[in-house]
């Protein structure tokens, strides 16, 4: 049998090698970003600038107040998506009905139909509804494909939670809210963790959607993002994208020492 030592090398081992497989596709990216002017077939770039840098953080770029759109947009999508995730995923996984797959199907098409025919029919009732050019409308099409994420990931978490801990609940007195507070949701907590980020990250990358709903008017940080990549200049293009990259981690990570702090929280040592 292998010792404890020896698994524990491993162990660390396979944890640096997936973490240098995250980072190598950020070398380039970062080396673009400083470079002032890499072309091929240079293995490194032969002159380096901060000028991108230097534009990214301009005042005048845009890049703070698309940060915060961004943020602001991902957040309201993702505590929409988890009211409206919460009871559609506790039906579809616990109880049975006439019809559940054809539910689980339409809750599911976003994630399986091209996201241009999606949003081609979004924008064109969007219009009727007047919803275009503004964060409301942009928030209510994000929510058209983040939700089924949430949705998958709170039914893996029913589905393992039966009714009987409820029950035993309601028999001692606990109300409904109470039943979900300190029954339900501990137990989806990691369903929902699983679906928040997903939504966070879903939204956070949405370019096409925000363009068509957006109109120009709501303006994120793939909206400034892709003319750079698309060729305007690369430098910059690279710089963005590290930041991008960043903002997500930042918003992981926070989500992360939450639920830290919740399960820390929740644990009564006893001596």
């Amino acid at each position: 049998m292998l010792s404890g030592r020896w698994i524990h090398t491993v162990h660390l081992v396979m944890t640096a090698f997936l973490i240098f497989l995250i980072l190598i596709p950020f070398v380039p990216l970062i080396l673009s970003s400083f470079s002032a002017g890499w072309r091929w077939p240079e293995v490194l770039p032969h002159t380096f600038s901060m000028r991108a840098w230097e534009y990214v953080f301009l005042k005048s770029s845009g890049t703070w107040d698309a940060i915060q759109t961004s943020v602001i947009i991902a957040l309201l999508v993702t505590l929409i998506n988890l009211v409206l995730a919460v009871p559609a995923a506790d039906a579809l996984a616990r109880m049975d009905f006439k019809g559940k797959r054809i539910v689980e199907g339409m809750l599911y098409a976003p994630m399986i139909i091209p996201s241009f025919v999606a949003v081609m029919g979004l924008y064109m009732t969007f219009i009727r509804l007047d919803l275009t050019e503004s964060m409301p409308g942009v928030v209510v099409a994000h929510i058209s494909s983040t939700l089924p994420y949430m949705i998958r990931a709170l039914i893996v978490s029913f589905g393992t939670l039966g009714f009987q801990w409820e029950e035993q609940g309601r028999m001692l007195g606990a109300g409904r809210f109470q039943r979900f507070r300190y029954i339900v949701f501990p137990h989806i907590l990691p369903g929902v963790v699983a679906g928040a980020s997903l939504s966070i990250l879903v939204s956070l990358s949405q370019y096409l959607i925000t363009f068509l709903v957006g109109g120009g008017q709501v303006i994120t940080l793939p909206l400034i993002l892709f003319p750079f990549i698309s060729g305007g200049d690369p430098a910059v293009g690279s710089a963005y994208t590290v930041l991008f990259a960043g903002v997500s981690l930042v918003l992981l990570w926070g989500m992360d020492i939450g639920l830290k702090r919740y399960y820390r929280k929740q644990i009564t040592i006893h001596f």
